[in-house]
């Protein structure tokens, strides 16, 4: 039954998303910025589909600035990848992939796009890990902190 389920509505295809890791520096401690996700209130990281225009790393930067607020310096090399299943209805979902870069936040704005629908969060790195549904991207943000440490 699930798998009549999946191949009926589930889609095959992994499609590619951007998304920024956003950090800054508070009284000498790393801090990670999440943001609820507007369908179900969970905490993720900024991150969006690719713009005509906008390099990877770009898009990245432009979706931590709509959905969260925060502008900041990007890296251009993406630091890793994390998978997960994205809802589209009750009966649909599709893979995605987003690629994730670090952003050094500069700029918090006190309103942005997204600001009505999405709230905005810092915690320290081991907060931001437990608080992520997705086991990839917790490992992402758990060796940020150990490579950040140690840079």
């Amino acid at each position: 039954m699930v798998n009549l389920f999946n191949r009926l509505f589930v889609s095959r295809r992994t499609l590619q998303q951007y998304g920024a890791l956003c950090y800054r520096m508070r009284k000498s401690h790393l801090e990670i910025a999440l943001v609820t996700s507007r369908g179900t209130g969970r905490f993720v990281i900024p991150k969006g589909w690719p713009e005509p225009g906008f390099q990877p790393f770009e898009a990245a930067a432009k979706e931590a600035e709509e959905e969260a607020g925060l502008i900041g310096e990007i890296a251009q090399t993406a630091i890793g990848s994390y998978g997960y299943l994205k809802r589209l209805h009750l009966f649909a979902s599709i893979t995605c992939r987003v690629s994730v870069f670090p952003l050094r936040v500069t700029d918090e704005l006190a309103s942005w796009d997204e600001g009505a629908e999405r709230q905005r969060v810092w915690m320290s790195p081991q907060q931001a890990a437990s608080s992520v549904a997705e086991h990839e991207l917790e490992q992402i943000i758990l060796e940020f902190e150990r490579d950040f440490g140690s840079a």
